[in-house]
């Protein structure tokens, strides 16, 4: 066998393939009551961008100091993810992405913010 070219690399992300999946009921009710929010938050995040031409919500990573775009199924399946497994695995980054397609978690919260304020004052 040829050696591995990711021994001793702490951001090997075959890693997580051999730790043991964590137990969702260690999450606290709140994380979960968060998740759960987060998940509602995308799927109105979802429907009122995507008809925009908005593709998802980008991510500043601090680990790598660069940018993660998410398409909205992606994150969603993450998230989802998250919820039932107690953690999300690693998964291949958007291909070429266009970062004029993608928005920050709070730009979402803004407009969505927006369109109920405008039509609350109807």
């Amino acid at each position: 066998m040829p050696p591995d070219p990711f021994a001793g690399d702490p951001d090997d992300p075959a890693r997580a393939l051999d730790e043991p999946d964590a137990d969702p009921d260690d999450m606290s009710a709140a994380e979960r009551a968060e998740l759960l929010g987060d998940l509602a938050d995308l799927a109105v995040y979802q429907a009122l961008l995507e008809p925009r031409g908005v593709r998802g919500i980008v991510v500043d990573c601090g680990d790598c100091q660069e940018p993660h775009y998410h398409d909205w199924a992606l994150l969603a399946a993450s998230l989802e993810q998250l919820l039932h497994d107690g953690r999300m695995r690693p998964h291949e980054p958007a291909y070429d992405p266009d970062p004029s397609s993608y928005v920050s978690w709070e730009y979402c919260r803004g407009y969505a913010d927006g369109v109920t304020a405008s039509e609350n004052a109807h």
